[in-house]
């Protein structure tokens, strides 16, 4: 955590912490959690389960390094419990990734142009096997480094590494067979 994470937080109730919290990540935990879940509702409800937990953890706050890698990681732990639970066996999801999501856009062609592949790419990034999809999502999308999506996900820099490749590479045969430009 930096030092201005800690001054910020440091002389606050637990209700405007929590305040400051929801504030500075919901949009991104819920984001994160969709990737996971495929399903907005789902995915807030995940994002509330983790407020409540940080909500809880307040007395702890302090030893706490990184709220993002923190929360990162509770998010995605609920998400795979979500996953592994009767909910998801039951539920077949097709919804697009980050429809919500929207460059800056220049002209009506382009923005159009720009919407069509973004929302390709994001149909493309979901059909991902989790294990590449995860890694993807917080490498370009959460902008994360190779070594703090290692230590989030409590897995070897190399593998992070190696299913970065892996998924960029299956991202790759797709623009390869012309799936991109189908219009």
């Amino acid at each position: 955590m930096t030092e201005s994470e800690k001054i910020s937080f440091s002389s606050i109730d637990q209700d405007q912490w929590l305040a400051d919290l929801m504030d500075e990540y919901g949009d991104r935990l819920t984001k994160l959690a969709f990737s996971y879940l495929r399903d907005w509702g789902k995915a807030q409800e995940v994002v509330q389960d983790v407020f409540l937990t940080c909500y809880q953890q307040y007395d702890t706050y302090e030893e706490i390094q990184s709220y993002k890698a923190w929360m990162y990681r509770i998010t995605i732990n609920r998400c795979k419990d979500v996953l592994r639970s009767a909910w998801a066996r039951r539920v077949v999801v097709n919804n697009s990734l980050f429809q919500f999501l929207r460059s800056k856009e220049p002209s009506p062609e382009n923005a159009s142009l720009q919407k069509d592949a973004d929302i390709l790419l994001a149909e493309k990034v979901m059909e991902l096997p989790v294990k590449y999809r995860e890694i993807i999502h917080l490498h370009y999308y959460e902008e994360l480094s190779i070594q703090e999506i290692s230590l989030l996900l409590k897995t070897n820099g190399n593998t992070v590494k190696t299913r970065l490749k892996r998924g960029r590479s299956l991202l790759g045969e797709t623009m390869e067979r012309g799936e991109w430009n189908e219009g």
